[in-house]
């Protein structure tokens, strides 16, 4: 493994973290929350809450729906008026296993 100090670690991890924002965001909106989640054990919800929580403990007031701005690029609601489907009955099935393996307990629809 290359040698590399703190800092440098930590701007790498940006970086990468911001690649992976800008190809959810700007390259596979179409990739819908629910196939993440089924298929990777999170989704940008989890991103948003991730964030929320980091900036959180850093004494940073942050609520959902802030977080989940950053992380769409967009006020939620307006992400899900332009890329949501409606998922079928086998994803959604899917979808709660994955969620109480992956976050806790399902949510209620």
């Amino acid at each position: 493994m290359a040698d590399i100090d703190e800092q440098t670690r930590i701007e790498l991890e940006a970086a990468a973290f911001r690649t992976l924002l800008h190809h959810l965001m700007e390259k596979r909106p179409d990739v819908q929350n629910i196939d993440l989640m089924n298929l990777g054990g999170f989704c940008r919800n989890c991103l948003s809450r991730w964030y929320q929580e980091a900036a959180n403990a850093k004494g940073i007031e942050m609520g959902k729906d802030e977080a989940r701005e950053i992380i769409y690029g967009m006020p939620y609601a307006d992400w899900v008026a332009r890329n949501q489907t409606e998922a079928s009955d086998d994803k959604k099935a899917a979808f709660e296993k994955s969620f109480a393996e992956n976050v806790g307990s399902a949510p209620k629809a």
